[in-house]
C-alpha cells in the first residue's frame, strides 16, 4: 500500500516516518470523525464561522484522499447534526451551500479513486436541492467497490437508535413476532450503518473530550482519539498519527488479555 502514497508524501517527511510506522494487516476498517473546531479556527483569525467552515473543505479532501489510499472499508464523517439547525440560519444555509459545492467539485475525483458515496441521518428533511446533489453522487459512484465516503447529515446518534427500533419492532410484527422478543440483533440490521463495518476507530478534533451524540451505538467498543488540532488544520499527518496509535492499543472488548502458560 505504500505504493500507493509514493507520489502524494514527501521523503523524509513524518507522512512517510509514520506510514513506515503503520501495520497494513491490523489497519482500522472504519473510521470516523467528527470534525470540530471551525468556529474557534475562524475566531482566531478574527474572521467569521463560515470561514472556518469553508477552510474546513481542504481537511475533508485530505481525510477522504488518505482514508481510500490506505484502503479503508469505510469513513464516516459528522457534517451536519440534527443539534446543528439551532445556529443561525445563514449559518445553516452556508453549509448546506458547501456540501452541494464540494460534491459538485469532488466528485470526480471520489469516482476516479473508486469510493462510494452514501449519507446517514434524516436526509428527507434537507432541502430539495441538497437532496438532489447527495443522490447524484450516490447513483454515480453506486457501482464502487473501494473505500464508503459515510456522511452523516442531519444526524444524531439517539434520532438513529429511536429510527432503528420503530423500524425492528415493525420488522417483529410483520413477522408474527411480539416486541418483547427484539434483541440487539434485530435493533442492529435497521442501524444506517447496517452493511459496514464495525467502528474501529473515532476520531475527534479540536482537544474536546466528548462524542457529540456521533454514532452512540456504534462506538460501543471503537478505540476513541482525540487530537489538538483544530479541524481546519487536520491533513493527511493527523489521520495517519491516529491509526498508528490506534494499532498501540490492546483491544479487549471487555474481555481479557490471556497471559501464555498463566497459572
Amino acid at each position: 500500500m505504500l505504493a500507493d502514497f509514493a507520489a502524494v508524501v514527501e521523503a523524509g517527511s513524518r507522512d512517510e516516518a509514520l506510514l513506515q510506522r503503520i501495520a497494513w494487516d491490523r489497519l482500522p476498517r472504519h473510521v470516523g470523525i467528527i470534525m470540530d473546531g471551525n468556529g474557534r479556527w475562524a475566531a482566531q483569525r478574527g474572521q467569521p464561522r463560515v470561514a472556518g467552515h469553508r477552510a474546513g473543505v481542504a481537511a475533508v479532501r485530505a481525510a477522504v484522499d488518505t482514508g481510500a489510499r490506505l484502503n479503508l472499508g469505510a469513513l464516516t464523517l459528522y457534517a451536519f447534526s440534527t443539534e446543528n439547525w439551532k445556529r443561525p440560519r445563514f449559518e445553516v444555509d452556508a453549509l448546506m451551500r458547501m456540501l452541494k459545492r464540494y460534491l459538485r467539485l469532488e466528485l470526480e475525483e471520489i469516482d476516479r479513486q473508486n469510493i462510494r458515496f452514501q449519507t446517514i441521518g434524516r436526509t428527507a428533511a434537507l432541502e430539495r436541492s441538497v437532496q438532489r446533489e447527495v443522490a447524484r453522487a450516490v447513483e454515480r459512484t453506486q457501482a464502487n467497490t473501494g473505500m464508503v465516503l459515510n456522511v452523516a447529515l442531519n444526524y444524531g446518534g439517539r434520532a438513529e437508535i429511536v429510527d432503528a427500533c420503530r423500524a425492528a419492532i415493525r420488522a417483529l410484527q410483520e413477522a408474527g413476532r411480539a416486541p418483547a422478543e427484539i434483541t440487539e440483533d434485530d435493533i442492529a440490521r435497521e442501524l444506517y450503518t447496517y452493511g459496514l463495518p464495525e467502528l474501529d476507530l473515532l476520531v475527534r478534533t479540536s482537544g474536546e473530550m466528548r462524542i457529540s451524540n456521533f454514532l452512540l451505538w456504534q462506538a460501543a467498543y471503537s478505540e476513541l482519539y482525540v487530537t489538538e488540532t483544530l479541524w481546519p488544520d487536520f491533513r493527511r499527518v493527523h489521520l495517519l498519527e491516529a491509526i498508528v496509535e490506534y494499532q498501540r492499543r490492546d483491544r479487549r472488548f471487555g474481555g481479557l488479555q490471556l497471559v501464555a502458560n498463566a497459572k
